[in-house]
């Protein structure tokens, strides 16, 4: 995927979900396949911010996500 995204879960070779990192911010997506179809989604913790990998978090750019490490 280059090296901004980092799939870091996968379920399903042809078909499944896969989880998403963006190495440059933290958040978490949720890639959803099916042979020729697809989509994506960020996501977000019970108050509806996005979820942060904290290997790769940076909570100085989003000051109004609180850090939960």
């Amino acid at each position: 995927m280059g090296k901004r995204f980092e799939v870091v879960e996968k379920d399903g070779l042809i078909e499944g979900t896969r989880i998403i990192v963006d190495t440059e911010t933290g958040v978490q997506y949720l890639m959803a396949h099916w042979t020729n179809i697809g989509g994506i989604t960020v996501l977000v913790d019970q108050d509806g911010k996005p979820l942060l990998d904290p290997r790769y978090a940076r909570y100085d750019r989003y000051p109004m996500i609180e850090d939960n490490r």
